[in-house]
């Protein structure tokens, strides 16, 4: 196992144990505390904050476009 996911798994690095924030870790999604349950952002890491917050628009904005009733 390398030291990242030893870092990873360190409670130093969760804030109120969800949010995942570690400087030293350059993945932008590192997985859950628990792996099964998918990924997470690390926030310590801007790109992955922008990519959070792009992945989020392109969501609303498919929402919104075929959401509305067209008739």
């Amino acid at each position: 196992m390398s030291q990242q996911n030893n870092d990873w798994n360190n409670d130093e690095y969760w804030i109120w144990g969800i949010f995942y924030y570690n400087k030293e870790d350059n993945r932008l999604f590192p997985p859950k505390r628990r792996p099964w349950m998918g990924y997470t952002t690390n926030f310590a890491n801007p790109k992955s904050i922008l990519a959070l917050v792009a992945f989020t628009a392109f969501l609303v904005a498919t929402i919104a476009f075929f959401g509305t009733n067209k008739n």
